[in-house]
């Protein structure tokens, strides 16, 4: 199994760029360990469609065309779960133990997700309520899938 992290538009250079390369190396370093045969990153053009309906929904075709067969499709929206690391390193296990090819993370636009792209992911996970910027976004969807990957390895990085 392979881990993708698909996310809409581009992280321009700066400190949230160097620390979500940090974590990022890390995890591609780790995934071996763990049955993970690779880490991806696939980011995805935003829409320029003039409706935020629009704009979500061909967003939404191009992550849909971005993902591999057999990929476990998990999408990252404020109305989702909001599981602990432990549990979100279980599911990713589970993913990778039922024989998916792959476990994608999405992270939509500005506009956020259509209901029709949520509605095709097999989970809907949260970071909290609170709107975060774009970039911080992804270095803690960096952090959290390197942090699950060392729980499944044993490693102590992870202290409950």
């Amino acid at each position: 199994m392979r881990i993708a992290l698909i996310c809409v538009g581009r992280l321009k250079s700066g400190p949230e760029r160097e620390l979500f390369d940090r974590y990022f190396k890390r995890l591609k370093a780790m995934a071996r360990s763990v049955g993970v045969a690779g880490v991806d990153m696939r980011e995805i053009e935003e829409s320029r469609a003039r409706r935020a309906e629009d704009r979500r929904e061909e967003e939404a075709a191009a992550i849909l065309e971005a993902l591999a067969p057999q990929e476990a499709l998990v999408v990252l929206d404020e109305r989702g779960a909001s599981p602990t690391s432990a549990a979100w390193a279980a599911d990713i296990a589970r993913a990778r133990d039922e024989g998916r090819s792959g476990y994608a993370l999405v992270i939509g636009g500005p506009d956020g997700l259509s209901e029709s792209l949520r509605a095709k992911a097999q989970a809907a996970i949260s970071f909290g309520s609170m709107t975060w910027p774009h970039q911080l976004v992804r270095v803690m969807a960096g952090e959290q899938l390197y942090r699950a990957l060392t729980i499944l390895s044993g490693h102590p990085y992870h202290r409950p």
